[in-house]
């Protein structure tokens, strides 16, 4: 059994959103200051002994959310037609995440998105 290395950076943003369909007052327009946890997986170390430089982590996942900086969700794609939920929305930086990181070394391994310092959610992708 070969070994796996995972790197996770810890990042954050503020937003707002609404939740349409919600039978409750997240229904409304509130906003959240999310936290994110990037984590990511190498199979086998570069040549100096890194899976990834977590400064390249963090810039990858920076040029993901800072699209969602300071902006109402609610108007970006993809959620202006899907409810900009912290599943949704895990799924969305992972994805794009995905796009700009993966290789046959490397690849984002979970994205988690915390909307209160007590409830989060995770998403992956089984490989």
């Amino acid at each position: 059994m070969s070994g796996r290395f995972k790197m996770k950076i810890v990042t954050d943003f503020a937003a707002a959103h609404l939740l349409r369909g919600y039978p409750g007052p997240c229904s409304r327009l509130h906003g959240h200051n999310w936290k994110i946890e990037v984590e990511v997986s190498a199979t086998r170390l570069d040549e100096i002994g890194m899976g990834m430089d977590f400064r390249d982590i963090k810039t990858a996942t920076k040029e993901v959310i800072d699209q969602m900086d300071h902006r109402h969700l609610n108007e970006l794609p993809p959620f202006d037609e899907i409810n900009p939920t912290a599943e949704n929305i895990a799924a969305h930086i992972y994805q794009q995440l995905a796009k700009k990181v993966n290789d046959d070394r490397v690849s984002v391994h979970t994205v988690t998105v915390w909307e209160t310092e007590r409830a989060c959610v995770s998403y992956t992708e089984e490989k």
